[in-house]
């Protein structure tokens, strides 16, 4: 009796091996472990020095960051009429309001995603260059956040309302922009900036959605009309670069429009970036479904399930969720490709950014403007990463 208590003791005091290095230790394992090793790590830190040094100057001393403090509305919202700018208000605070409901119900990745609106709020309050009315509506977007997130945890059929109003924020969004007879008019000719290039994105992403899954469900179809059609859409349009569609869509849509009706530029290239964006989501599906063992489809078939029901309760599911990462670098991917529609003459954030150092009072200042615009690019792109990396975790793809 006694050996054995003494034999529990002995296990219970060893500790496991440390596995980390400290910091001299792995400096001198993998950039000082020998004479050429040593001499590429001063070399590159040198070349480090000189580049963060050299950026940082410039950043901070240099550069004349007035080109953007003077046109940030512009590059925000174009030429939309300042006197309506409460609408873009309203449309922002609304998408806030389910981002803090949503970060209250689920935590996680809509938490975070949150707190990042919070802090570039935040940082737009602080900063000089932004009026005192936008301040207020910055402050009561915040505090929308906050309440949401504390209210949203107690209201009833919860998780429904938030999916609700993310359905119906789209259009709500789009008819607070344009009036349609209800509100004074405001015509899409004028929406220009980041809030036409994140409508852009928008519209190409959600309804190049489902017309890709019915792409690639026809080009798997068994009735050749289908199937032949669909393949020969596909692969026309991935056969043909973007720009080529957005000049297209310029020229021919009108064309098949009935005599008297008549759409702006601008809706003409959402169609096409659409239309553009649905041939490479059908091409993910695809990928999805192939992916799908045979097994699937019998155990559907044997629980009774037809066709239909088993691709949308079994199969389909599977497939989008083994595609994440493809149909998010779509997603991704088209929301830079919109920087094109500038060359079709349209005023996105980098058409704004064309128009803003053409000013002979901003000569020599595309430095700064571009730099701006890459920082914005940026932002959202890899939140949108982020948000695929999170949800791919929390579904388990790619683990077994």
């Amino acid at each position: 009796m006694d050996m054995n208590i003494n034999t529990n003791q002995a296990t219970s005091s060893i500790k496991p091996p440390k596995n980390s290095p400290g910091l001299l230790t792995w400096l001198k394992r993998n950039m000082f472990n020998s004479w050429w090793n040593v001499l590429l790590s001063f070399i590159s830190i040198y070349l480090l020095y000189q580049i963060i040094s050299g950026t940082a100057n410039w950043v901070f001393i240099t550069a004349e960051w007035g080109v953007i403090s003077n046109n940030y509305r512009l590059f925000m919202v174009g030429q939309y009429e300042p006197s309506e700018l409460w609408r873009v208000w309203t449309g922002l605070g609304f998408i806030s309001l389910l981002f803090g409901m949503s970060a209250g119900i689920w935590k996680g990745t809509p938490r975070i995603l949150s707190g990042v609106l919070i802090f570039i709020f935040l940082v737009h309050i602080f900063v000089p260059f932004t009026s005192g009315q936008s301040k207020l509506w910055l402050l009561s977007i915040i505090a929308v956040i906050i309440a949401g997130y504390i209210i949203a945890p107690y209201l009833p059929k919860k998780k429904l309302i938030v999916i609700i109003g993310f359905c119906l924020a789209f259009p709500l969004i789009i008819f607070l922009l344009n009036g349609f007879g209800i509100l004074p008019a405001v015509k899409s000719n004028v929406w220009g900036g980041l809030l036409f290039t994140v409508l852009l994105s928008a519209v190409a992403i959600i309804f190049s959605f489902p017309i890709g899954i019915l792409l690639a469900l026809g080009r798997t179809s068994k009735l050749p009309v289908i199937k032949y059609f669909c393949i020969g859409y596909i692969e026309v349009i991935r056969g043909i670069p973007l720009i080529t569609v957005l000049f297209m869509a310029q020229i021919l849509i009108p064309i098949f429009l009935p005599e008297g009706f008549e759409i702006t530029n601008i809706i003409r290239v959402m169609i096409g970036c659409t239309l553009f964006t649905a041939a490479y989501m059908a091409e993910n599906v695809r990928g999805g479904l192939q992916s799908i063992p045979n097994g699937q489809y019998e155990a559907s078939k044997a629980i009774g399930l037809n066709s239909v029901h088993s691709m949308t309760f079994i199969i389909m599911p599977q497939a989008l969720r083994a595609v994440i990462p493809a149909i998010v670098g779509q997603s991704i991917s088209m929301f830079k490709d919109t920087s094109l529609v500038a060359i079709v003459g349209l005023f996105d954030i980098l058409g704004i950014a064309q128009t803003v150092k053409s000013n002979p009072d901003y000569l020599g200042r595309h430095m700064e403007v571009y730099l701006f615009i890459a920082l914005v690019y940026w932002v959202i792109a890899y939140a949108m990463a982020y948000s695929s990396r999170r949800l791919e975790r929390s579904l388990g793809v790619g683990e077994r």
